[in-house]
């Protein structure tokens, strides 16, 4: 999968620039423009067609659910993910109605980003992969309350946020041939090209299931010394 492309829109460029840095630390993310005002966002957001704009609320023009609505209005591709310091539960009403895919609260944690990306990176993969639509599958796609049936149908297990049952077990399936378990310790790159997902999306299921002691993990060397992680069944 590509990288997905970002724009971030904040008229504070202290505030952008933390942004900034934080995505750079992110894998499978390219920051294409960095916009302080809404005009420019918009100009930003008409030019690049990014996938996933990050978002204020408040500019000196007019606010970020302004140019939520004209996106939405416009039939825009480009997901929104707010960032805002924005408390009020009528805002958080408005921006749900828009059809954010996440609000965060500022000050800005970048394992908050972080966790929001990597969703993103899932949801994208999910629908690229979907060929027709099957409840369980749209089911994971949609937040609801409580979690999905599909998560628990998988061993009644309670997954942490960012892992999704199916996904994990096409990971699982990875490390099975006839029902025997696969002699061949992979790494995340390969499992990802398997499973049709980046790398970090991989390496962030194998370390879940390393973690369930489903999988064990060993440091190996390439040939340029540098240490890689490679995961084989327990």
């Amino acid at each position: 999968m590509q990288n997905i492309r970002v724009v971030i829109a904040e008229d504070d460029r202290q505030i952008a620039q933390i942004q900034q840095r934080f995505l750079e630390r992110i894998d499978g993310v390219e920051l294409v423009g960095v916009a302080h005002g809404l005009d420019e966002a918009r100009d930003l957001v008409e030019v690049f067609q990014p996938e996933l704009l990050l978002l204020d609320i408040q500019f000196p023009t007019g606010t970020g659910l302004d140019l939520l609505r004209e996106l939405r209005a416009n039939n825009s591709a480009t997901d929104v993910i707010l960032i805002t310091a924005a408390k009020e539960v009528d805002t958080l009403k408005e921006a749900l109605r828009g059809g954010v895919f996440d609000y965060i609260l500022k000050p800005l944690v970048f394992e908050r980003l972080q966790e929001a990306l990597n969703n993103y990176a899932d949801h994208l993969q999910k629908l690229q992969a979907m060929e027709s639509l099957i409840q369980t599958e749209v089911d994971t796609l949609l937040p609801r309350a409580g979690g999905t049936k599909a998560e628990a149908e998988v061993g009644n297990e309670r997954l942490p946020k960012g892992i999704d049952p199916l996904t994990l077990n096409k990971v699982r399936a990875i490390f099975e041939v006839d029902g025997e378990a696969d002699a061949e310790a992979l790494n995340a790159e390969h499992v990802g090209a398997a499973i049709g997902a980046s790398r970090t999306t991989a390496r962030r299921y194998l370390e879940f299931l390393v973690s369930t002691r489903e999988l064990s993990a060993e440091v190996s060397y390439g040939t340029v010394g540098r240490p890689e992680r490679r995961y084989i069944r327990c």
